[in-house]
């Protein structure tokens, strides 16, 4: 399916991360980007990069016909599921076209369930496709050239069935790009030194460094690199179109991206780094269960509107989003409140204890009072705690509940 920018409007925080093109493909400065008009939705959905997809895949085809039509295998150690689906029928379509009899093989653990996936998600395919599949056609070719077993999958390469029938020259498709394991590696040492063969790599990993513990190679090599997302002059034009309120860039973009900064909040974050982002939302919802809900019971705050209920329950996030719900376990017994805020105020505090027959002094320039009757003790009020040091168990739950009637509590 072609990208569609729509589902991005409205975003708290966009994160673009791909930038190999900065790095592969060619190179921006901030003027051209800054400068470059782009009309309207037609800049962001046109197909010209689909059309440019398609002759990188022709022009793998075509230097794949090459190498077989003069005896040589094929080897195509690729991941991107989407291009190796296309390259299935373009290369089968190629091979009928030149009237070749050659074999294609995929060779991976997870190629049967990887492929009958991509047959229960249509949402990710082009309309032409998601009409393909709910007229009941095949949605990709792979599935027809399977059943005419001009493709065969097996999970490992040493399987009993691909050495019986097991044919040169041939197409192998193993996804395994590091080159360090799977079939790739048994098929590299098989053919590095035949100069009609090909080798297809995805650009972006160090081909020297890949091929080092098969040279010297005398096979061809063919890189090819691959769209991811759009394209980066298009990427200005989309944020000023989608207005995020806050957009997280590569730090290595910033000369790039800069000029954005004049209009949109941008931060640039380094790989490995931990960055802090602003709260976008000022208030923040909690879903209740329903029998909770129905508990609720609200009393006002002291001198505020503010109006508070407590509930005891389970706290998790999921998504996102923060539910409440009925407790796992429940201990049957009634508790006080639990929070508590506010200020304590000395002299209010030093009436209340007389009102319960405590006698108590307040020491000059601090915030102690100390306990002289029924027995001593000491009181220290603190900016976010009271301590309550005396050897009377019962005469300090007395004077705690003193401190609580002067506070806000839940």
């Amino acid at each position: 399916m072609e990208f569609d920018f729509h589902g991005l409007i409205g975003s708290d925080v966009l994160i673009y991360s791909d930038f190999t093109s900065t790095k592969t493909n060619y190179s921006i400065n901030s003027e051209n980007v800054n400068n470059q008009e782009l009309n309207g939705d037609d800049s962001l959905l046109n197909s010209d990069e689909r059309l440019e997809e398609m002759e990188k895949l022709n022009f793998i085809c075509s230097c794949s016909m090459d190498s077989l039509k003069a005896g040589g295998s094929v080897l195509i150690p690729i991941g991107r599921l989407g291009i190796i689906l296309q390259l299935l029928e373009l290369l089968s379509m190629h091979i009928d076209s030149f009237d070749l009899k050659v074999p294609i093989f995929i060779i991976s653990s997870i190629a049967e369930e990887l492929l009958a996936y991509t047959c229960i998600l249509p949402e990710w395919l082009c309309n032409y496709r998601q009409d393909k599949m709910y007229s009941g056609k095949s949605v990709f070719g792979h599935e027809e050239l399977i059943k005419e077993k001009k493709i065969h999958i097996f999970p490992t390469i040493n399987s009993r069935e691909l050495l019986m029938m097991w044919q040169e020259p041939c197409i192998v498709v193993c996804p395994h790009w590091s080159l360090r394991l799977g079939p790739v590696v048994h098929l590299l040492h098989r053919w590095h030194g035949d100069p009609n063969s090909l080798l297809v790599l995805e650009e972006g990993i160090d081909t020297d460094f890949a091929l080092s513990p098969f040279k010297p190679i005398a096979m061809k090599v063919l890189e090819c690199s691959f769209l991811s997302g759009i394209r980066l002059e298009k990427v200005p034009h989309l944020l000023k179109m989608l207005q995020p309120k806050q957009i997280l860039l590569p730090d290595y973009t910033k000369p790039l991206f800069e000029h954005l900064s004049k209009s949109l909040s941008c931060l640039f974050y380094t790989e490995a780094e931990t960055i802090r982002l602003p709260n976008c939302k000022k208030l923040s919802e909690l879903h209740i269960a329903t029998n909770l809900a129905s508990q609720l019971t609200f009393s006002k705050v002291k001198n505020n509107e503010l109006t508070m209920s407590r509930l005891t329950g389970d706290l998790y996030v999921e998504h996102g989003k923060h539910y409440l719900v009925n407790e796992k376990k429940s201990t049957g017994l009634e508790i006080g409140p639990l929070v508590h805020w506010g200020r304590v105020d000395l002299g209010s505090l030093l009436v209340g204890l007389e009102k319960i027959g405590v006698k108590g002094l307040m020491e000059y320039g601090s915030n102690v009072v100390n306990v002289v009757e029924p027995v001593k003790g000491l009181i220290e009020v603190k900016e976010t705690s009271v301590v309550i040091s005396i050897g009377d168990e019962s005469l300090a739950s007395r004077i705690s509940n003193v401190v609580y009637g002067l506070l806000n509590g839940i």
